[in-house]
């Protein structure tokens, strides 16, 4: 391999905390190892927040190493306490089962499936069939209760006030015994994740130490957060989903084309492959060149998620509607039914709602009195207002809210 991963992941941004950094840098430059990152399967598609985790696995495969895949159909079914301030819903068998079948044809996009390379395993697989009293005798004898509650995960709920179950409390052992089957069956050597992990992986590189005798490490990557720290992927919408049918291929790529000027450079160093080079050079554009910046990175993103064809009509609609150039076809569109015409009477307010421009129509008043909602080019000025059907014949209109809300609005 002529670069080392380590470095490679280090100069774009990846690294957070490493238990052994030293010992784990020389094992990447001179060894092609096994690593896992894990995937509780708690919906039915990945979002932008679990992007970050995909480029690392990516960079990771590219210089040689081996990535699994773990899908957490077993630990999902506790829920990891980490971050939360409350017991997540449990999901039903069943229900963890289908959405972790959803979650490979998005992450083909980035690794390679093939045989001999990125491999995807279920953690049920080893964790439903356990047997407790084995389970707490084999493995639940390596955990001291004093050490876990000093973990963030478990201090921050108690702190809450909202306690902590047994049942979360053996997350961390789950967790930690899967990196140790992991270990046994493909030699797994390294556990990555999101800094939020940090706790967790640990008690899985020890356990392994102890229980193997053998050299086993932790690495965590950064989240994906904007300059002031604050997680990036949210969206009016709720969260920026990777598939197109909870977040249209349109508003994935003006996310990313209306980002802040001051996170343009550590998202292309984060979530794309352009060079480093190049990277350095587009986030030190400055004023009005900064937005061909913002370009790059949302047609290089969409591309990597979504495919070529579908950046380009993301991209077409976008500068038709703010370049006065490129193809309308293809921007966001909601197709009214004949009951829908009757039911809406076709006012602003439920066509709003309908769209996905307003949560409410208490919202939708809010927008329509401070001046922020258009039909094509005309200003809405009541409350009141409704197209007329006329209006919709043909090529429909383009229903508007503030800037950055848009969607064409047809007959069936």
């Amino acid at each position: 391999m002529s670069n080392n991963v380590y470095d490679v992941l280090e100069e774009r941004g990846f690294l957070k905390q490493c238990s052994h950094p030293e010992e784990l840098k020389e094992l990447l430059g001179k060894e092609k190892i096994t690593f896992y990152i894990g995937f509780d399967p708690t919906a039915d598609s990945l979002h932008i927040g679990h992007y970050v985790a995909l480029m690392t696995m990516a960079h990771m495969q590219r210089a040689g190493h081996r990535p699994i895949a773990l899908l957490g159909g077993g630990t999902a079914m506790i829920a990891d306490p980490s971050g939360k301030t409350e017991l997540r819903k449990m999901l039903t068998v069943e229900e963890l089962d289908h959405n972790a079948a959803c979650f490979k044809a998005q992450m083909s996009r980035l690794l390679d499936f093939s045989e001999g390379q990125a491999v995807m395993v279920n953690n049920a697989e080893w964790l439903r069939p356990l047997v407790f009293m084995d389970f707490m005798r084999d493995i639940g004898v390596h955990f001291s209760v004093n050490r876990m509650l000093t973990a963030e995960c478990y201090k921050q709920r108690l702190e809450s006030g909202s306690g902590l179950t047994f049942f979360e409390m053996s997350y961390m052992l789950m967790q930690s015994y899967d990196f140790l089957v992991l270990n046994r069956k493909y030699g797994c050597m390294l556990q990555m994740g999101g800094d939020d992990q940090w706790s967790n992986m640990l008690w899985g590189a020890d356990l392994i130490r102890r229980k193997e005798q053998r050299p086993a490490f932790a690495l965590t990557t950064t989240l994906l957060t904007t300059a002031d720290g604050k997680k990036m992927g949210k969206t009016e919408k709720g969260a920026l989903w990777l598939d197109k049918n909870k977040c249209s291929v349109f508003d994935f790529y003006q996310y990313w084309r209306n980002v802040a000027d001051g996170d343009v450079e550590r998202c292309l160093a984060l979530l794309t492959f352009i060079p480093m080079d190049e990277v350095r050079r587009l986030g030190a554009l400055k004023d009005s060149q900064i937005n061909e910046a913002k370009k790059v990175l949302a047609f290089t993103l969409t591309e990597q998620v979504h495919g070529t064809e579908e950046a380009k009509r993301a991209q077409a609609a976008a500068e038709a509607l703010f370049g006065n150039q490129g193809d309308l076809e293809h921007m966001p569109t909601r197709t009214l039914t004949l009951e829908e015409v009757a039911e809406t009477g076709l006012r602003i307010p439920d066509l709003l709602v309908l769209c996905n421009l307003s949560k409410s129509k208490s919202e939708a008043r809010r927008l329509i009195d401070s001046g922020a909602v258009y039909v094509d080019e005309s200003k809405v000025g009541s409350f009141a207002d409704a197209l007329s059907i006329d209006a919709l014949s043909g090529d429909g209109v383009i229903l508007k809210k503030g800037k950055k809300g848009f969607c064409k609005v047809v007959l069936a």
